[in-house]
């Protein structure tokens, strides 16, 4: 079995998003990037609480629906373990996420001022990175 895996997750107060939002989006980069590797457990939902400094309700519920979505495996009296990657979404459904997601970017950056290419150079260099710690 293996150890449990430490969750460098960093909740933002400032952030609109709830904070169980923040801890599902950020499980899910770590998984998709490889970070978190299938088979790693998860700090308990109290340990994950302690370290965020947030109430346990809101880190069962990031797990209860990273359960759901099949990102983790619940292990009766083991605890939580990164699943093993299957399709999660069907193909329309990663559509609407997607156009969610790229709407949702460009709500937040178009008062910034920058020229589009600066922003696909930004946003080609963030998936780079998060691609290369996948294959790393």
């Amino acid at each position: 079995m293996t150890g449990r895996a430490a969750l460098m997750l960093q909740i933002a107060t400032g952030d609109p998003r709830p904070i169980n939002r923040q801890i599902v989006d950020g499980v899910r980069r770590m998984i998709a990037s490889g970070e978190l590797a299938v088979g790693a457990a998860l700090p308990s939902v109290r340990g994950l609480a302690q370290q965020l400094t947030v109430n346990p309700n809101t880190v069962a519920k990031a797990y209860s629906e990273l359960t759901a979505e099949g990102w983790l495996d619940a292990r009766a009296g083991l605890g939580l373990f990164v699943a093993i990657p299957r399709q999660r979404l069907s193909h329309a459904e990663r559509s609407r996420r997607l156009d969610d997601a790229v709407q949702r970017f460009v709500g937040d950056v178009i008062g910034l001022d920058y020229p589009a290419q600066a922003l696909l150079d930004a946003v080609a260099g963030e998936l780079a990175l998060s691609l290369s710690k996948k294959t790393a």
